[in-house]
């Protein structure tokens, strides 16, 4: 068989096709191991919180017009993490009937989650329990706050080998 009078491209066409097809189920596999974690920056998925954005916002500035939210106290670290908020009215007057939701979370990771709720209140401040973590880095502190009728996420991103902590 002599290839060399034109009959070589219907081969290399051929090959060519396997190969991308290869390549496409190769890649079809290897994204089906990847985790995907859908973003909830709003303790919501992000089709729910991209229906809601314009009520989240009015909610976040009704809230901010009646009250004023804080963290005071990101000694978050691997063992024995400690998270405080301070919840004040717009003249600095604790508020002490605050309902706040707190999960802890790696980002895009939710895997080692941590819900934390009931906190001991004391003039307007929301002392958690003390928490451990599944490991050193970057951690995302999301917060839901509603007082009476209006409500706010207030989210915080902190990390455990530093002291910085920056509301996002």
């Amino acid at each position: 068989m002599n290839l060399s009078n034109g009959r070589i491209w219907p081969y290399a066409i051929g090959a060519s096709i396997i190969f991308i097809f290869g390549a496409c189920v190769a890649t079809i596999i290897i994204t089906n191991k990847m985790p995907v974690e859908k973003s909830d920056t709003y303790m919501m998925g992000y089709h729910e919180a991209d229906d809601k954005a314009n009520e989240i916002i009015e909610a976040q500035i009704a809230f901010n017009k009646k009250y004023k939210i804080e963290c005071i106290a990101n000694n978050l670290k691997q063992q024995n993490g400690i998270i405080k908020y301070r919840v004040s009215d717009i003249n600095s007057n604790p508020v002490n009937n605050a309902k706040i939701n707190i999960v802890v979370t790696r980002p895009n990771n939710h895997e080692h989650d941590q819900e934390l709720s009931n906190p001991k209140i004391e003039d307007g401040i929301y002392t958690f329990d003390s928490i451990a973590l599944a490991g050193e880095g970057r951690w995302d502190v999301m917060a839901k706050v509603s007082v009476d009728d209006v409500q706010r996420f207030y989210n915080i991103k902190t990390d455990t080998r530093g002291m910085e902590v920056v509301e996002y």
